[in-house]
């Protein structure tokens, strides 16, 4: 039974009223206050029903068969009594009056469309009378009576009256003439926020001119509420490895994960899978509807990765959300699982490079709102870079898991930039600084089985003691057999995501580790069962998304991109921007220019923000329709990208055998252009 304000339309409802229906629909009322009723029990009527029936039943059918509604009913409360037929057409209902609820009376003065009122006239725009049972009730009623009210271009006597109607002397009934005069602080006005108002402008200007957000296509989201799967109620998660960590630090935290029997799984799904899948537009909702499942379900996890990379940036500029407070509430939600952010060194969740105290700060606030493991890296594995954000991490008290950021082709005897020998030296100079754990950062998908067992294999021989957690991409289709590789050579952890939310650019699939390994030595304690159940409600709330989904562009995974080697997140930002840009069908031509253009850079480590420089010099070949050779030869006239020439001029550090010379002489052709040392070091604390 539903109580609601008579409707125009609904006046001409017919069909005779009885007394019985009137005692049925007050018998069927509970206790209470009959709301916007003036604050008349509902016991009241019931006590005096003998009375009130026969009244009801003749005013009822007097006005139904006249068809005049008394104006005073048009204001009143109304119970829906259902006759027959359809339930859901109105015109089968017939509506029984409780009560008037006369209270608002507007008089209206000389206002009207096109009227000049002057400044030395009495400017009444309209007269509010408010009546209840008491001055309480009055005053309630006059308050929110002029709150609804919406005048634009003169000022009104609003604010005033509203000071006036919730003072405590004016409720009391006891002032006197000077009341104003005692009461100064009716003249300090509070700034209204109009939500409703803003509410209605914000939904208008969305149904007329579409999202703010830029969609990347014209795919509606999904008509659907996602299946939540159940979790006890009022049953605490059970502990993780974040007990550990808390009561007995990072030191402890490493010991246990490499002391741990079987294989260690970080879940990127709520990180790096949407970044890589849905151009990382997941709302804090969403994630945090799942998010007690996860904790009561998977509590034996290494970690989730739920922060840092592209979500600070992608939720304050697209989702107008506060990234600080979506990790708050996920750390309240998901108390005894550790959660993982990645750290882009220097860069600290952004583009360039930032003064020191920056970076020791953000460290700093983000382990005090719930980050427990920072993956530090440098997008072209400079030193001094990745040591700064170790050390802010340290300091900060979080785990320091440092990653080397893979490339190139380890098992390939042709490619002898990025070869063991340097990745091994790279990963002794991470372990003389103090890291907790060590980490081999697959940003493409390169990392072939062949490859990861030479490379795990090596480092477990030489760091028997040290956690060893692999990070990849299923770009190639290799990323559960990379995975495996991994684990048999001695890796303690892998990154994976549930598989409704895996393959292609993003992570090996969580469901197809977990059920690959059970019964071995490796086997992850995970039920399989609950990854299922955890993959179909993420596998709804993906429908949501739909004008963001990579798959309209992107059908498969792609081997090129052992030629190409370009990174999981910009390979579908690429595919994006090139079918946006009417590019789609030269996309095949940006990837080409995309090898071309690293070649020319001198083949550098590619993650971001370098591999955006590789991006931005690719597609300004590809629109200017110029060849490597072409942007060799010019290098010195052309216009090139701002990303470019910033890190030829040593803005982003130095990359592995220094940089391409002589073309970046001829683009920076003033030597003192260039930087030598790290360029935050130059920058002023702020």
């Amino acid at each position: 039974m539903v109580i609601y304000p008579m409707r125009e339309h609904d006046y001409d409802l017919v069909g005779d009223v009885n007394g019985q229906e009137i005692k049925s629909i007050f018998k069927n009322l509970k206790g209470g206050t009959a709301v916007g009723v003036d604050g008349i029990p509902i016991l009241l009527f019931k006590n005096f029903l003998s009375i009130l029936i026969p009244i009801i039943v003749l005013l009822c059918n007097k006005v139904l068969r006249s068809g005049q509604w008394p104006s005073a009913w048009k204001t009143s409360l109304f119970i829906p009594l259902f006759k027959r037929g359809n339930p859901k057409a109105h015109e089968n209902y017939r509506l029984i009056a409780i009560v008037p609820a006369l209270s608002i009376r507007l008089d209206g003065a000389s206002a009207f469309v096109g009227a000049m009122i002057s400044p030395y006239y009495d400017s009444l725009l309209v007269k509010v009378i408010a009546h209840s049972s008491d001055l309480k009730s009055s005053a309630a009623k006059m308050n929110r009576a002029l709150r609804e009210f919406r005048v634009r271009g003169v000022k009104t006597n609003i604010p005033f009256l509203l000071n006036v109607l919730e003072n405590d002397v004016f409720l009391s009934g006891t002032l006197y003439t000077d009341f104003i005069d005692e009461h100064a602080d009716l003249f300090t006005f509070k700034p209204t926020q109009n939500r409703a108002q803003k509410l209605l402008f914000y939904i208008g200007d969305v149904l007329v001119n579409g999202p703010s957000t830029p969609l990347a296509t014209s795919l509606k989201p999904a008509e659907i509420e996602p299946t939540v799967p159940a979790t006890p109620p009022g049953v605490l998660p059970p502990n993780g490895l974040r007990q550990i960590l808390t009561n007995n630090g990072p030191d402890a935290f490493a010991k246990a994960v490499r002391n741990h029997k079987g294989l260690l799984l970080m879940d990127t799904t709520f990180r790096d899978a949407h970044q890589s899948l849905l151009a990382t537009r997941v709302r804090s909702y969403d994630l945090l509807k799942i998010s007690p499942f996860v904790a009561h379900n998977f509590s034996n996890m290494y970690s989730i990765e739920n922060w840092g990379g592209a979500t600070f940036d992608v939720a304050m500029r697209f989702l107008h959300e506060c990234p600080w407070e979506r990790l708050e509430d996920m750390r309240k939600a998901i108390p005894n699982i550790p959660f993982q952010m990645l750290l882009r060194g220097a860069n600290g969740v952004g583009y360039t490079s930032y003064p020191d105290n920056v970076v020791y700060k953000f460290c700093e606030l983000a382990a005090g709102c719930g980050i427990d493991i920072f993956r530090v890296f440098d997008s072209l594995n400079y030193l001094p870079n990745l040591m700064l954000g170790i050390d802010a991490v340290g300091k900060a008290g979080g785990v320091v898991e440092a990653a080397i950021s893979y490339s190139g082709d380890i098992s390939d005897p042709t490619r002898t930039k990025y070869t063991l020998d340097y990745y091994m030296k790279l990963a002794n100079e991470l372990v003389r600084s103090g890291i907790h754990v060590l980490s081999i950062k697959d940003m493409a998908g390169l990392l072939k089985p062949s490859s990861s067992k030479v490379l795990i294999s090596a480092l477990r021989d030489k760091y028997p003691d040290l956690p060893i957690h692999v990070h990849t991409h299923d770009t190639a289709g290799l990323g559960v057999a990379s995975m495996l590789a991994c684990a048999e050579a001695g890796a303690d952890v892998v990154d994976v995501a549930v598989d409704s939310m895996s393959g292609m650019t993003s992570q090996p699939s969580m469901g197809a580790i977990v059920a690959s390994l059970q019964g071995s030595e490796h086997d992850t304690g995970i039920d399989l069962r609950k990854v299922n159940e955890y993959s179909a409600y993420w596998e709804q709330t993906r429908t949501l998304y739909a004008p963001f989904e990579c798959c309209v562009t992107m059908k498969s995974g792609n081997s090129d991109i052992y030629h190409n080697e370009i990174p999981g997140g910009q390979y579908t930002n690429l595919q994006f921007q090139a079918f946006s840009l009417g590019l789609g069908d030269q996309f095949e031509s940006i990837k080409k220019a995309y090898r071309e253009a690293n070649l020319l850079l001198g083949d550098l480590i590619k993650v971001t923000p370098s591999s955006k420089v590789v991006g931005d010099l690719a597609q300004f070949m590809v629109q200017n329709k110029l060849s490597a050779t072409d942007v060799k030869e010019r290098a010195q006239d052309l216009s090139l990208p701002k990303s470019v020439i910033e890190f030829l001029q040593g803005y982003l550090g130095e990359p592995e055998g220094g940089f391409p010379e002589p073309f970046r002489s001829k683009v920076i052709r003033i030597f003192s252009l260039f930087i030598t040392t790290r360029n935050s070091s130059h920058l002023l604390y702020t």
